[in-house]
């Protein structure tokens, strides 16, 4: 068989080398049009290759720059990250995040993300960098390069007053449900206590499910807790109950980043020169020393 030629063309009386000549160079122009586009191919790919490589060539600092904005991984976390009544992101880590950016030259956009999910989300690139009041463990550690500590917090149980005045150590706890958002560091402190706990999507939400009494507490960051109940706010009967733990505040960039010392020359420069001081004081925030 002769898969270069036209059988219906072959005369079984003719020997095949007197074959229509024209036949034979449409043959080989078909071939060579199908190398040729082969080849073509071959050199685009080869060429989309090489844009990617020098793509991840570039520091981190620099494809930031280059595309004009910091992507902020957060979730909705007053007093740290919270809309104002223009739909615009305030707090202590938005102002903060929007110094650190226009410092760089760049543009922050803030990102809501699944917390459980944040360092998923940091190492595809959906995101920059997690800045959301995020306590430093050694998961973060693990998990990315953190930057130095910026602030204080602590692991506080939120109940309600007639409950916690009952609350005076962890043993008072063992018996009562709680809530806490999922992947955080009140969801860690639950479970290292031995704590009946319930994961909800945020903190706000764990909040809400004291108020509406599915769960007899929660285990929530005690700036949040400062801000959100007590006299005065839309937690009025909500009270602190216990401190579980102190902690410390950094922001997570991928693992080997140059963005983290550059932020750390930041922080201490803002620390330096008061910056930092006049933003804790707007939104009550304990700066780390």
């Amino acid at each position: 068989m002769l898969p270069l030629y036209n059988a219906k063309e072959i005369k079984y009386n003719e020997p095949i080398n007197k074959l229509n000549e024209v036949d034979i160079m449409k043959t080989i122009k078909k071939v060579l049009a199908i190398v040729l586009a082969v080849l073509t191919v071959c050199f685009a790919f080869t060429a989309c290759s090489g844009n990617k490589s020098n793509d991840s060539s570039k520091t981190d600092s620099e494809k930031i720059v280059e595309s004009g904005k910091l992507v902020v991984g957060i979730t909705e976390f007053a007093p740290m990250d919270y809309k104002d009544e223009n739909d615009n992101w305030i707090g202590f880590d938005a102002d903060f995040a929007n110094m650190v950016a226009e410092k760089l030259g760049v543009k922050a956009e803030f990102q809501i993300i699944d917390w459980d999910n944040k360092f998923l989300e940091l190492q595809t690139g959906s995101i920059d960098c997690i800045w959301n009041g995020m306590t430093i463990t050694d998961e973060v550690k693990n998990n990315s390069s953190v930057t130095d500590a910026y602030a204080m917090n602590q692991q506080v149980v939120v109940a309600k007053s007639e409950v916690a005045s009952k609350i005076k150590s962890v043993d008072d706890l063992k018996n009562l449900s709680f809530a806490a958002e999922n992947g955080s560091a009140g969801a860690s402190a639950a479970e290292d206590n031995g704590l009946n706990v319930t994961a909800v999507a945020t903190q706000a939400d764990a909040l809400l499910e004291v108020a509406s009494g599915s769960s007899d507490a929660c285990i929530i960051d005690s700036t949040m807790a400062k801000a959100m109940t007590g006299e005065g706010t839309d937690y009025s009967d909500l009270k602190v109950a216990l401190v579980l733990l102190d902690e410390q505040y950094g922001i997570s960039f991928r693992k080997n980043s140059d963005m983290t010392e550059k932020v750390n020359e930041i922080i201490a420069e803002y620390k330096a020169d008061g910056t930092l001081k006049k933003l804790s004081e707007k939104y009550g925030i304990q700066l780390a020393e």
